[in-house]
């Protein structure tokens, strides 16, 4: 048996599924089980959720909302053309255009590709050639047909998202020119792992990569780990440069970091299972602040209603019993419930209005951006906390 169960998240929604009331019937639940695989090294979902009840026409996660993925994308962008001068770009999970549009603005001919109706329509309406699909195999040579190959194939935390990598990787590999690159980022495992971020982990994030287990599983299908960039994005994440094999040079800090996983032990299960001791700690943890907060008559409010929130507080069982509201910036998700623990969702000019004892910052990857927003408006005796044991806030 290769694959390990190490993890129990518990019964989970639908990550971005808000709703429009407040204790709906037959919504949907999945239990959130993790596993380790010794052969591939990589740490997924056990079972994965259909895509097509996550991405559609509703799908309430706009990138370009944050700021801060604005820049990181632009950042990634400017790099990707300074460094491999692409006459032809891919996006998978393109989202509202919010990376190609760097591309567009460049003259660089360009495909955005992205199973939401609603997020498509959108970067079209921002000038960037976008198409509704799922991107594997199959679509690749549909692609290819009609659009032509590319000098490189990129995405931004979309990769984790996709249950089929050996899919993705024969479509990769049939699309790429000889000396094209497939660039992706995503939530790193040593990041999750060190900061015991186990709300990196929900449906649409199946995997949670490492070096060792993409240059595995993508190393299977013709391709080759040139080089790794740390990332900051997410809450930590790594990105991943692979060419066809023998194409390119491979980096020296790919080695590098391949042997400081070994030295962490990503390749044992016993670092897993002090993983899961470590989130049962942060859950109690967790609790405990909140029920404190309320014992002493204090009013709490969640700041952005993130797809890691849901994992959460459906882990931990906390509702509108323990926060009052969640605020959060994006339209959709506004005058809703999450999913699960059916908590209101406020815009952030009722946040404004209400601001409350003790805020959880639910968006924690965004906190400096926050923080800095929040400075000069929000009194310091306002109490700001996460469901992470160490993480700093600079207020």
């Amino acid at each position: 048996m290769s694959k390990i169960q190490f993890l129990n998240l518990g019964k989970q929604p639908i990550t971005n599924n808000f709703l429009t009331e407040q204790n709906p019937i037959n919504e949907f639940f999945y239990d959130l089980n993790i596993v380790y695989d010794e052969n591939t090294k990589i740490v997924s979902l056990e079972s994965f959720v259909l895509p097509e009840k996550m991405f559609n026409d509703t799908y309430a996660h706009m990138a370009s909302m944050s700021i801060t993925m604005r820049e990181s994308n632009k950042i990634l962008s400017e790099n990707i053309i300074k460094r491999f001068n692409p006459k032809s770009v891919l996006e998978i999970g393109s989202n509202d255009g919010i990376m190609l549009e760097n591309f567009a603005k460049q003259g660089i001919k360009h495909l955005g590709v992205d199973p939401s109706a609603n997020v498509v329509e959108e970067a079209i309406q921002h000038g960037v050639q976008s198409i509704v699909s799922f991107f594997g195999d199959e679509s690749s040579e549909n692609i290819k047909v009609n659009y032509g190959t590319a000098d490189a194939i990129i995405s931004a935390n979309v990769m984790c998202h996709l249950p089929d990598l050996n899919d993705i990787a024969k479509g990769a590999f049939n699309l790429l020119n000889d000396k094209g690159v497939l660039i992706f980022e995503d939530p790193y495992l040593g990041s999750m792992l060190e900061k015991v971020s186990y709300d990196q982990i929900y449906d649409e994030h199946v995997y949670i990569f490492s070096a060792l287990s993409t240059s595995k599983i993508f190393g299977s299908h013709g391709f080759e780990l040139i080089n790794l960039v740390p990332q900051e994005t997410h809450g930590g994440s790594m990105r991943y440069v692979f060419a066809k094999k023998g194409q390119r040079q491979v980096e020296p800090q790919v080695q590098a970091i391949m042997d400081h996983e070994l030295l962490l032990r990503f390749d044992h299960s016993d670092t897993y299972s002090q993983f899961k001791e470590n989130c049962e700690k942060s859950k109690i943890r967790l609790i405990q602040i909140l029920e404190d907060a309320k014992k002493a008559g204090k009013s709490v409010a969640g700041y952005g209603a993130t797809s890691k929130s849901t994992t959460i507080l459906n882990y931990c069982g906390i509702g509108p019993d323990l926060i009052d509201f969640i605020s959060d910036t994006t339209p959709i998700k506004q005058n809703k419930v999450t999913p699960g623990m059916h908590i209101p969702v406020q815009s952030y000019e009722y946040f404004k209005e209400n601001i409350p004892d003790v805020i959880i910052l639910f968006a924690w990857n965004h906190a400096n951006e926050i923080i800095e927003k929040e400075k000069s408006s929000i009194d310091k005796s306002v109490e700001w906390v996460t469901h992470l044991p160490d993480f700093q806030l600079n207020l």
